[in-house]
């Protein structure tokens, strides 16, 4: 996939005759390997807010033309994002800011009781926001051992809980550290077993690979635009219809009611996506994910994976090469992986190196500990035990890869890395 390159001084980006939807937009020059933290705007993504911008009107707020082509727009990014992630009849596709906001969203619509059983090694969008009572399951030593332990746990859960209080798995889909992919579908077949619900936390699956939730049989589905190759602040909470039509409003406001009277607290909510879409909405973002989730659509998904894996392989072969540089890692070395790989470099700060790759080689990664703080302490702990080496940081590096990335890219990286010895 080829980097549509434009200058950062640029309003509205000039469209190459050859552009393709799934084009990236960039900056001359530079070269951009932070794709898991925020994926840069497909051409598709670009053109959709631009074609919109000059009826940028209320939605389901006016009966002007431009209202009605705004309310439109927006409703048809619903429906267009639904189908693109496989949702059922009957499910909800709620627009939110991003996969924190939507998993905030879903803990907020919880029933009463519910237990919420999770693994240490999720981002903090998937730690922090259960309710107190919550599991949470050790790292797992391999995708069977995780499989293994929500199955024991919810066993137990259903054992010892009061009968008829719900239970929700809640699980990445690929882990935002390592790349490594979950055993989605397997993990979902345990939880229907014992009656428990799942949430697939999606922000890093959904840009590599397809999603579907009827086909995984999921209930709940969060996603991130900015990780989708659309602008920031546009994500999506899918699925069941049941609790989030029970629950109080996550945001209190106009669009969120049904009729408001005259006393305090005499206030009718409405009942499906407004219900929880409180204040105006984001309508170029939902556009602009609409807007790749169809490009998307029309790629040839296996090919652009293929691709992708040839070129992780290639990263990952040429960190292995370099003897003071250790991948951090939860799972088998040849387990299933998106483009992501994290690392660190034996005697230099982690923030010293990506500053130094950003100012001497023009290269953009991550440094830190990737908002996933007890898994990237935990895997550094094991990346140094594994080495053999006493002088890693304590936080790592990030390097992660998507549609506008290419040979040249890894290789500088590599090159780069190879200084630091």
């Amino acid at each position: 996939m080829s980097v549509a390159l434009v200058s950062p001084n640029a309003t509205l980006p000039a469209v190459p005759a050859e552009a393709e939807p799934l084009d990236v937009l960039g900056v001359p020059g530079e070269i951009n390997l932070d794709y898991a933290a925020t994926a840069p705007c497909a051409r598709a993504a670009a053109d959709a807010v631009a074609e919109l911008l000059p009826w940028y009107a209320s939605v389901h707020r006016g009966a002007g033309a431009l209202s009605r082509r705004c309310t439109l727009a927006y409703e048809r990014a619903r429906q267009t994002v639904g189908d693109f992630f496989g949702a059922r009849a009957d499910d909800h596709v709620i627009f939110t800011r991003n996969t924190t906001d939507a998993l905030n969203l879903l803990a907020r619509a919880l029933p009463a009781g519910t237990t919420v059983v999770t693994f240490a090694g999720e981002h903090h969008a998937n730690l922090l926001p259960w309710p107190r009572g919550s599991v949470r399951l050790p790292v797992p030593a391999d995708s069977g051992e995780a499989v293994r332990a929500l199955d024991a746990a919810l066993a137990e859960l259903r054992r010892a809980a009061q009968p008829g209080l719900p239970v929700l798995a809640a699980f990445t889909g690929a882990s935002n550290v390592t790349g490594e992919r979950w055993p989605v579908a397997e993990l979902a077949r345990v939880a229907r077993r014992h009656g428990a619900r799942i949430a697939v936390d999606a922000a890093q699956l959904a840009p590599h690979v397809p999603v579907d939730l009827l086909a995984l049989d999921v209930d709940y589905l969060a996603v991130s635009g900015h990780k989708l190759y659309a602008p920031f602040g546009a994500g999506a909470l899918i699925g069941r219809s049941d609790w989030l039509d029970a629950a109080q409003p996550y945001l209190a406001g106009g669009g969120a009611t049904a009729r408001v009277g005259a006393a305090t607290h005499e206030v009718t909510w409405a009942v499906g996506p407004a219900r929880h879409e409180g204040g105006t909405p984001n309508l170029l973002g939902a556009v602009a994910l609409a807007a790749v989730c169809d490009a998307l659509g029309d790629a040839d998904r296996t090919a652009l994976h293929e691709r992708e894996q040839r070129l992780l392989a290639r990263l990952r072969d040429g960190i292995a090469a370099l003897p003071h540089v250790v991948e951090l890692r939860t799972f088998e070395p040849d387990a299933p992986r998106v483009g992501i790989v994290s690392f660190a470099v034996a005697g230099w700060d982690s923030s010293e190196v990506a500053a130094e790759l950003a100012r001497k080689h023009a290269i953009g990664v991550r440094d830190g500990l990737f908002c996933a703080h007890p898994l990237a302490q935990r895997l550094l702990t094991e990346a140094a035990t594994r080495s053999g080496r006493r002088d890693l940081p304590p936080t790592a590096l990030r390097a992660s890869i998507g549609l506008g990335s290419t040979e040249q890219h890894v290789d500088r990286l590599i090159a780069a890395l190879a200084t630091f010895a």
